[in-house]
């Protein structure tokens, strides 16, 4: 079932699924996946889950206005990462990893936890701009052009600050490639 049957000529298409509808199924489908995207960016899971809530409220409002409603995942992404970005602004411009950490549960300190935390801790430690390439590439999943799309930048920004931000990453790891 395609998420959004809207024509670009003629009539409105009576079987496009409303706006609460078409953002509801794409909070079904994404949400989490923002979160995560949100929580590596800031560094805590309320403001990650405030800056997503944020993002479909700002989608939900303005979906009448969106020229192309089949990039509204992308139009999402873009949102979540300008609010981190906001969020990160108003905290100042001390780097995330010179925050407390968020608490652990006892599960999460279980068998390899540290290694990832430690990745975690090194990925913010990064350039914001390499920070996000990183996670929508390799977190997300993303290819470059989308990754391109979402930062609005070019394809070669975002093979740039791949390698750049991969390769300070093993610096601070201590690893080498």
């Amino acid at each position: 079932m395609s998420l959004l049957n809207f024509r670009k000529d003629g009539p409105p298409d009576l079987t496009a699924p409303s706006p609460e509808r078409a953002v509801t199924q794409l909070y079904e489908a994404h949400a989490l996946e923002l979160v995560r995207l949100a929580l590596v960016m800031v560094g805590d899971r309320p403001t990650a889950e405030d800056v997503v809530q944020h993002s479909f409220l700002g989608l939900y409002q303005r979906w009448g206005r969106l020229k192309d409603p089949g990039k509204a995942l992308t139009y999402l992404r873009s949102s979540v990462l300008n609010n981190c970005r906001s969020v990160l602004r108003r905290r100042g411009r001390r780097p995330l990893g010179a925050q407390d950490p968020p608490a652990a549960s006892a599960e999460s300190r279980v068998l390899g936890r540290e290694q990832g935390r430690e990745i975690l801790d090194a990925l913010r430690r990064l350039p914001h701009r390499q920070r996000e390439t990183l996670v929508l590439r390799f977190v997300l999943d993303l290819s470059e052009e989308e990754t391109a799309q979402i930062m609005r930048v070019s394809r070669g920004t975002v093979r740039s600050n791949t390698s750049r931000g991969r390769t300070a990453l093993e610096r601070m790891l201590g690893e080498t490639s």
